[in-house]
């Protein structure tokens, strides 16, 4: 098949940079990344994950973690152990 169309997308730096570690660790480039993407998304007929909206617990931890609200710092492991045995 003739690779002929374009396509383009902005991402963040940081992002792509990250990305593009793991895809030199696979031994893919970033086009042949895409090109399998495509290919899942087609043979799934949808993406080739799970995508859910979080529910109200969720996004309150995801809120919490961003924040550093109800965050506990342990020094050690034995501290760690001894709260949650």
């Amino acid at each position: 098949m003739a690779k002929t169309e374009m396509i383009r997308a902005r991402v963040a730096p940081e992002l792509k940079y990250r990305a593009e570690e793991v895809f030199l660790q696979l031994g893919v480039s970033p086009a042949e990344a895409i090109r399998l993407f495509y290919t899942q998304v087609t043979l799934h007929k949808g993406l080739p994950f799970d995508m859910k909206i979080p529910n109200t617990e969720t996004l309150q931890a995801m809120q919490e973690t961003r924040t550093g609200a109800g965050i506990t710092e342990y020094t050690n492991l034995e501290a760690l152990k001894a709260r949650y045995g």
